[in-house]
């Protein structure tokens, strides 16, 4: 078989910067099991813990716990709000305020109005403040785990 350019392409003259070449299906970078173990290469384990105590996972985990923590808190309370006031002022709750729509509908509409809005607001969060600093720990994470188990890097 031979490529665009006119040259012989089997096997051996692969390229291994092709994106679609497979390397585990070749056999390209598996070890024969003849060579000891490098005793200094971490496990995946040392590598998850090391990123864990590290500082960018940590800020990621503090900028998700300053939305989260407060939002939370937030909404909760204005749950049991809501409960607490529909089950002890029920006169309060059954004040009409536009025809046949009271003050418990409206309040009732506004939980799922402020579950919308917390949802899109906790969306807004990761994406501005968390997606790019996780993706980019979970690359340098899933490139230190390949470089552990001897993939090629």
């Amino acid at each position: 078989m031979y490529s665009s350019d006119g040259r012989s392409r089997d096997a051996r003259s692969t390229r291994y910067d092709d994106p679609w070449y497979d390397a585990v299906a070749s056999g390209w970078g598996e070890s024969d099991g003849t060579e000891a173990p490098d005793a200094a290469a971490p496990s995946a384990a040392d590598v998850y813990l090391d990123v864990q105590r590290g500082a960018a996972f940590q800020e990621v985990r503090r900028r998700y716990r300053r939305f989260v923590v407060p939002a939370v808190a937030l909404f909760l309370s204005w749950y049991v709000a809501y409960v607490v006031t529909a089950t002890t002022a029920p006169g309060l709750m059954a004040r009409p305020v536009a025809g046949a729509v009271n003050v418990a509908m409206l309040a009732g509409l506004g939980q799922f109005l402020t579950t919308f809005l917390l949802t899109w607001a906790y969306a807004r969060h990761a994406r501005l403040r968390r997606d790019r600093a996780a993706l980019e720990l979970r690359w340098d994470t899933q490139e230190l785990t390949r470089v552990t188990r001897g993939g090629p890097s």
